[in-house]
């Protein structure tokens, strides 16, 4: 078999799992039946459930080590590690007021899915390439937990350590996962949740360029969750410049994440020239995930991983990793992370009784609104790149 698809996933990552309660919120006595967490494992089964019926044939699985602690300080406080670790020891819980919590096996899951994220970064810059395209399979990093809202020195928002921040550490450590060490490493997150923690682990750098599309929530909790992902959190010091914030109204879809490429992913990252591009890749900007508000559908996210495929074959001589992040209708997920493989495969596949469509197309853009937004990080970001 000729691989496509190397998927980096460990069943170890199933172990985890967050307190029930009302949704992600704590448990109140006017719900009769605490739901599981949203953060289920449903999520990561279903997505594997949909690689092995639409690329079975074409994939590959490797279990990755688990990150280890050098790994992990390159990113992480040693406090927050040891904070962390014992705390799971312990038995887990749910961290004071917030929608995060753990079990006694959530450590280790999370360095397991750190080891994924890690590892597929290794892999996409040791693949060769061709003027053709990449000659190797596609490195996917199919973490649980998630990553990109652990900052060096807190959990947040269901992450625990920064996959993304600790694969692009990785990329750039002389003694890393690759052959040869990235000078550069580009991020791009359409998690349609802000990277806060990527954002915090890389603010005041100018070796990792951080570009985040996202609805405009801004700070959930004033400890935990301080970044507003705002236009205006551009970085400081040498990595001013560096932070791209693209905030998103409600209701954006497949045309306004279209838009953002064009306008400001693109321009940026090719300006930036990196040697890895690293997609945190969330597909929960769909119309029926109910931890945002987007509503990009299966043709969207195709059309996003085929610019993401392009964009890394121009500017990375096509060093490209997805790691996973955010998605949490279960069924939805699988669609939408169906539409990511077939844009950067560049092959859709028909399903039985769905054709290449989404079932869960809902609702029309508010096209205007959208521009309007676009506009102005456009305006804000034009100060450091060539966007338009």
């Amino acid at each position: 078999m000729t691989a496509d698809i190397t998927v980096y996933w460990d069943d170890r990552m199933l172990d985890h799992e967050p307190p029930r309660g009302a949704f992600k919120f704590p448990d109140t006595p006017i719900v009769a039946t605490p739901e599981v967490h949203p953060d289920r494992r449903e999520r990561v089964e279903n997505v594997r459930a949909m690689i092995d019926h639409a690329f079975g044939d074409v994939t590959e699985t490797v279990s990755p080590a688990r990150a280890s602690r050098t790994a992990l300080e390159r990113v992480h406080d040693p406090d927050y590690l040891d904070w962390l670790e014992a705390f799971c020891a312990d038995g887990g819980g749910r961290i004071e007021d917030t929608t995060t919590g753990m079990n006694e096996h959530t450590y280790d899951a999370a360095r397991v899915s750190a080891g994924a994220a890690i590892a597929a970064a290794g892999h996409a810059l040791d693949a060769p390439s061709s003027e053709s395209g990449p000659e190797s399979p596609l490195p996917y990093a199919l973490c649980r937990p998630s990553g990109h809202h652990a900052q060096p020195d807190r959990a947040d928002g269901f992450c625990f350590l920064n996959n993304a921040a600790l694969a692009a550490e990785a990329a750039l450590a002389d003694d890393g996962p690759a052959d040869v060490a990235a000078d550069r490493v580009a991020i791009v997150d359409w998690d349609v949740h802000h990277g806060n923690g990527t954002q915090e682990a890389f603010v005041d750098r100018e070796d990792v360029l951080f570009v985040s599309a996202h609805n405009d929530h801004g700070s959930w909790h004033p400890e935990y969750h301080p970044q507003e992902g705002s236009i205006d959190e551009v970085g400081t010091g040498d990595g001013e410049g560096y932070t791209v914030n693209v905030p998103l109204p409600p209701g954006t879809g497949n045309r306004g994440y279209e838009a953002v490429f064009d306008r400001i992913v693109e321009p940026v990252v090719a300006e930036f020239d990196p040697d890895l591009l690293l997609v945190s890749a969330g597909q929960d900007a769909g119309p029926a995930d109910m931890n945002g508000r987007n509503i990009a559908t299966r043709s969207g996210f195709r059309e996003m991983g085929a610019r993401a495929r392009r964009l890394a074959d121009g500017t990375a001589d096509g060093a490209l990793a997805l790691i996973q992040e955010g998605g949490y209708q279960p069924s939805h997920l699988s669609f939408a992370t169906l539409g990511v493989f077939e844009g950067v495969l560049d092959r859709t596949v028909e399903l039985e009784g769905y054709g290449t469509d989404d079932p869960f197309t809902f609702l029309d853009e508010p096209t205007d609104l959208v521009d309007e937004w676009i506009d102005e990080a456009v305006a804000r970001h034009r100060e450091y790149w060539p966007v338009e």
